[in-house]
Formats: structure tokens, C-alpha cells, sequence
């Protein structure tokens, strides 16, 4: 009798094991997520000045992949360990209920350009200074984004007053609580409350720090201020010392984590 009793119990407790470990909850959710996030950890990593400055394809570069378009609303790239962490996050963020939708990624050179010439020429500025810190509001000059690295990216909707309520604000929420765990950071914070230098506040803007921090070094190594040209207003870079300012010019949290 004891034995068949002891093997009725060990049954019963094998049973209650499986039961609670099928419960999906948030935390759980997201600890596998994270492991699904390392599955491409041992990705090769190669890095030029041609690649921090965004002199390069990213569409055709191996390292780079088209994101899928349940995850965003437009053609976007990310790097390939990028995409991976943020699969990780999306997913869990939609266990609840949050909808992480990407609208931007990686910019190359050419695609800065761009939107940067755009800006130039509808600027009403009479100072190619004025114009240069005007459209740096918001927007890189070319060779200075972190978009270029396929490690940035945007999300849901490119205002600071969405995330300020309703939905945003959860969603924003959502992000500040549980971004870190998946390697993003939000690069450009409040400015008045940290003293930061640089582009105004971001709410949108997340930034993969295990590939950008590397990224990152590379670039205060091997890049100056003298070498951003090949656009209008080029030569303010210098003037506005945008190595210092805007490339290094992230949040206090950003750069304690990347141990700058």
C-alpha cells in the first residue's frame, strides 16, 4: 500500500509541475523571449568607417535583413541581431497588450541625405548655422546617425505628445519598464532635466545597446568632425562639434551602460 500511495503522490506533484509551468505570464513570456533573442548571438560582427558613417548598401549587406511585415508599416532593414532582439520584445510587449510597430530603421548615407538636403532647402534660416541646428532638432546630418547602424529604431508614431497619454502612454510605459531587458535603450532623453547635449527629446527612438555601443567606439576612434562632408552645411559640423555633441550627445543611463 505504501508504495502505490507514494506513487500516487509523485503523480499528482508531477501533474501540479506541468500545470504551472504551461501558465503564460508576462514574466515567463518575456524570459523566453530573451532566450529567443540569443539564438543568433555568435553573429559575426564587422564594422568600417564606411559602415559607422553609413557608406554602404544596407539592403545587400550580409549582416542586414528586411523586417517582416507583421512588425512594421513600410520597407525596413535592421541588422540581424537588432531584428532578433526586438522580435523578442515585440512579442512579449503583445502579451500585454502593447503593439510594437516599427516605422523607421536603418538610413544609410544616401537616405540621410536625403531627408537632411530636404530640410535644408525648406529651412527659412538666414545662417547655414541656423539652418544646420534647426533640422538638428530632430534629424542627423549625414555620416552622424545611429540609424546607420541598423541598430535604431522607430517606433508607433514619430511624436512625443502621442506617448504622453492614452495609449501611448502605456505603450511608452511599457518600453521604459521593459526595453532594457531586451538590450534597448532610449537614446535622447529630456534634455532640461539631464543637461544632455544634442537632439531634442525622442520617445520614439530605441537603440540596441549590445551592437551600438560597439559601433559606437569605433566611431570616437576613427572619426572627426572633419571628415562628416558630401552635403550641404557639411562644413558646420565643425562649428557644432557634432563627434561630441550629437553623436555622443545620448543619455546619461546610455552611456553608463555602454561604460563611456
Amino acid at each position: 500500500m505504501r508504495i502505490v500511495y507514494t506513487l500516487i503522490i509523485l503523480l499528482l506533484a508531477i501533474g501540479c509541475n506541468t500545470n504551472d509551468s504551461s501558465k503564460a505570464t508576462p514574466e515567463t513570456a518575456s524570459k523566453k523571449n530573451m532566450q529567443k533573442a540569443s539564438v543568433n548571438d555568435t553573429l559575426r560582427i564587422d564594422t568600417s568607417v564606411d559602415f559607422v558613417t553609413g557608406r554602404f548598401n544596407f539592403k545587400s549587406h550580409e549582416d542586414f535583413i528586411k523586417v517582416e511585415p507583421v512588425y512594421t508599416n513600410k520597407e525596413v532593414y535592421l541588422h540581424k541581431k537588432t531584428y532578433e532582439a526586438f522580435k523578442a520584445m515585440a512579442d512579449s510587449a503583445e502579451s500585454a497588450g502593447i503593439n510594437l510597430i516599427i516605422v523607421s530603421g536603418t538610413r544609410n548615407f544616401d537616405y540621410q541625405k536625403s531627408i537632411w538636403d530636404r530640410k535644408w532647402n525648406a529651412s527659412d534660416s538666414t545662417t547655414a548655422l541656423g539652418k544646420a541646428l534647426g533640422i538638428l532638432e530632430f534629424s542627423s546630418m549625414p555620416m552622424t546617425s545611429r540609424h546607420h547602424w541598423g541598430t535604431d529604431i522607430d517606433l508607433i508614431k514619430l511624436n512625443n505628445h502621442y506617448f504622453e497619454a492614452g495609449q501611448g502612454k502605456k505603450e511608452y510605459e511599457w518600453l521604459q519598464e521593459h526595453a532594457n531587458q531586451f538590450g534597448f535603450y532610449q537614446p535622447y532623453t529630456n534634455k532640461s532635466t539631464t543637461g544632455r547635449t544634442g537632439y531634442s527629446e525622442e520617445k520614439w527612438h530605441w537603440s540596441y545597446l549590445p551592437l551600438a555601443k560597439q559601433f559606437l567606439a569605433y566611431y570616437n576612434t576613427h572619426v572627426t568632425n572633419k571628415d562628416i562632408q558630401g552635403f550641404k552645411g557639411s562644413e558646420q559640423a565643425k562649428k557644432i562639434d557634432m563627434v561630441k555633441n550629437y553623436e555622443n550627445g545620448i543619455s546619461d543611463k546610455l552611456k553608463k551602460a555602454s561604460d563611456l
